[in-house]
């Protein structure tokens, strides 16, 4: 078939969105034509990948709004306007090139972001919204643990997710799709308020084959301690905090924690750490590049993800796939990604009752080294079959030929 997939954030080699937008369009390159609109900012990437690997049924089409190339190195200042705006156009470009193409499937793919407008949805062609996320929130008891600039954080989020549902072209899009494919069971849950009724629960992230493969060579540390990990920017809603509390109350003597990453909340976690008295079996090793981070996670046993709100969840399956088990909560897309037999999904009513959890679970795995192996065999066979990218692609090329049979049955009906 011929596919057309809006991917404002695309480019290989990285994770996150440019991820999500240039796996997925990979695998659908292995079952059909595709053109691929996305931005000018991630050319240079990909053209360089495209002279290594050709990629003969992959078509891009760079573009941006009135000439205006993003400029990355300063933050990405302005990206909301400038992603409204390259929206608009996509839908112009899009229709000169149905014209010539006649395409099959339209189905935006990036930004993963259910309360901005995907214009393309206008082309007279079946259209696949997603995957989208954003439609979690952080339980409001939570809050009370949170500084004022992490409060104005989670107004200002808040704030701009309700003036999107207010978007009348949100809703246009949200009727225009034939699926919408929703990251979480909070974003569904926000779509069905807006009245649609064809949601599907779908994961944003995967891994390679090649990763899963090479996660899976990780072998199990020896010694007497047991060592947690958490992974990611150390930002309040990612509730390190919590695990901090956890790891303290479990109070386990032959037992280390590990956080990795950077950010706003790194002197309070660090002064937590004191106050709680487990400073000397914490180690922050700060911000380090992925294949270090990954080394890392092989020392380690456990991960302890306490995500607040995550669409996506990427190292809770990078962690299953190097057969570790998963503590997290019961939240946005690791609640998705992690069973009972690959982890603990521990419910957030309020943070005295999570950290208790979280603590029972902590010294369950750790004093249990069979149950620790158990979970991360099981953890590995859920990634291969659930959440690499080729499982994705071969998922999307099963939706594709859905949709356009049901698209003709119902054009030949009337």
């Amino acid at each position: 078939m011929k596919v057309l997939i809006s991917a404002y954030a695309c480019e290989p080699g990285l994770g996150s969105e440019p991820g999500v937008g240039w796996n997925l369009i990979q695998e659908v390159g292995k079952y059909h034509q595709v053109w691929v609109l996305t931005s000018n900012c991630h050319r240079q990437g990909i053209e360089k990948e495209l002279a290594r690997n050709p990629q003969p049924n992959i078509h891009f089409i760079y573009f941006d709004p009135l000439g205006w190339v993003l400029n990355w190195s300063r933050g990405g200042k302005g990206v909301q306007l400038h992603y409204y705006l390259w929206q608009i156009r996509a839908y112009f470009i899009s229709r000169l090139f149905h014209q010539k193409v006649n395409f099959d499937v339209v189905h935006h793919v990036t930004y993963v972001k259910y309360s901005s407008p995907s214009f393309i949805s206008l082309l007279p062609v079946p259209f696949i919204w997603g995957p989208v996320g954003g439609g979690e929130s952080t339980p409001k008891e939570f809050w009370q643990d949170f500084s004022l600039r992490a409060k104005i954080y989670e107004i200002a989020r808040l704030a701009a997710r309700y003036a999107g549902e207010l978007d009348p072209f949100v809703h246009l899009t949200a009727k225009k799709s034939t699926i919408i494919r929703a990251t979480t069971d909070d974003t569904a849950k926000r779509l069905y308020k807006m009245g649609v009724h064809h949601v599907q629960i779908a994961s944003e992230s995967g891994l390679s084959t090649e990763e899963i493969v090479n996660l899976a060579q990780y072998k199990i540390p020896n010694g007497l301690t047991v060592r947690f990990i958490s992974m990611g920017r150390l930002l309040h809603w990612k509730g390190f905090h919590l695990g901090l509390q956890a790891f303290a109350e479990a109070n386990l003597p032959d037992a280390e924690y590990w956080i990795l990453g950077d950010g706003h909340e790194s002197n309070r976690l660090h002064a937590l750490s004191e106050e709680l008295g487990i400073s000397q079996k914490v180690k922050f090793w700060g911000r380090l590049p992925r294949v270090n981070s990954l080394s890392k996670l092989e020392e380690c046993h456990v991960l302890i993800h306490p995500s607040l709100h995550d669409s996506g969840g990427w190292v809770c399956l990078e962690a299953m796939a190097a057969g570790r088990p998963v503590i997290c909560l019961d939240l946005g897309g690791p609640s998705i990604q992690v069973t009972k037999e690959t982890g603990f999904k521990i419910p957030a009513h309020n943070p005295k009752q999570t950290v208790e959890e979280l603590a029972k679970a902590i010294t369950c795995l750790a004093s249990d080294p069979e149950l620790r192996l158990r979970m991360g065999k099981a953890g590995q066979k859920r990634i291969v079959e659930n959440f690499s990218w080729e499982s994705q692609g071969h998922n999307l090329d099963k939706l594709y030929r859905e949709i356009t049979t049901l698209d003709s049955t119902c054009l030949s009906s009337n």
